[in-house]
């Protein structure tokens, strides 16, 4: 967990010796700190060591911000947690600013969801419609299409009166989806769902599967991908847009067996993209996905 492996590359990328505490608070960084020629860097021991950070600990983030005389953010993908070492010291360093990479993503996120080139769609997975309702509704406001995946679908199906089998079923958010497909159609969004799914006798890597449509799940099979068809149908949908936000897988990718529709998915995108399409895509496990289909540089 140390920061140490850091020091010899941030050196060679900043072309100067960078010096590192052993702590991030205390007498010795302080001292550290007080001894730094102008111009020279000082990167302190990783905060994730004291409890306090992730707690937001107002005198630990005070000890924190008592080492400097401004702060600048940088740091895109942890600005949405308020810990001590990036939302803390705000409260205790005056400016307080974004540096030039948060200031990107920012523009280019409000560029192009507040303002978007359509038509515009959206692409929604992950296992749980409860913990993408904020994303899914407020989607519904500005996307032209929103396009269905991952093991919420099964919340969806089952609200349409379709057998799910033993896949996973919200039972306490039925209405809610029968409520959000009535809203994409007072909006007059085009939402789809997978017309076919991969299903599997159990779930693991080495599980037996089958592809059958959505409306013919078999009681004890569970839904673990989208079908081929249901790839096909997404992708020309895909070719008439102009803008892309991803967010969710589109089934159980760590297995490999149930990663085609995500790494179909990532690929669309990518040939998407090198055509001019803006495709965003958002969340652990979608950049993952694209990683590890190698199309994370378009």
């Amino acid at each position: 967990f140390s920061l140490a492996p850091l020091v010899p590359r941030l050196s060679e990328l900043l072309g100067i010796e960078v010096k590192k505490a052993e702590d991030v608070i205390g007498p010795e960084v302080e001292k550290l700190v007080a001894d730094l020629a102008n111009g020279a860097v000082l990167l302190l021991e990783n905060v994730r060591f004291y409890k306090e950070e992730e707690k937001n600990d107002p005198e630990f983030a005070k000890k924190l911000a008592s080492l400097a005389d401004l702060f600048v953010n940088d740091a895109f993908g942890t600005a949405h947690r308020a810990h001590a070492s990036t939302e803390g010291v705000t409260k205790f360093l005056k400016p307080s600013v974004a540096g030039f990479l948060l200031q990107k993503e920012l523009d280019y996120l409000d560029g192009a969801v507040s303002n978007p080139k359509r038509p515009f769609a959206a692409i929604v997975g992950g296992s749980k419609v409860s913990s993408k309702i904020g994303v899914i509704e407020s989607l519904l406001k500005k996307c032209d299409i929103l396009l269905l995946g991952g093991g919420m679908i099964f919340t969806f199906y089952k609200a349409q009166g379709l057998s799910v089998g033993s896949s996973l079923v919200e039972e306490d958010k039925l209405e809610l989806a029968t409520s959000l497909l009535a809203k994409a159609k007072a909006k007059g969004v085009s939402l789809l769902l997978p017309s076919d799914v991969i299903i599997a006798d159990k779930f693991a890597p080495d599980a037996n599967s089958q592809t059958v449509p959505a409306s013919a799940i078999p009681d004890g099979w569970m839904g673990l991908d989208i079908g081929p068809d249901s790839v096909r149908t997404f992708n020309d949908a895909l070719d008439t847009t102009q803008t892309i936000i991803w967010n969710g897988p589109m089934g159980v990718f760590e297995f490999d067996k149930f990663a085609v529709g995500t790494e179909s998915i990532a690929k669309k995108l990518a040939e998407l993209s090198k055509k001019g399409v803006t495709t965003i895509i958002g969340g652990g496990d979608s950049v993952a996905a694209v990683e590890k289909v190698g199309v994370a540089d378009v």
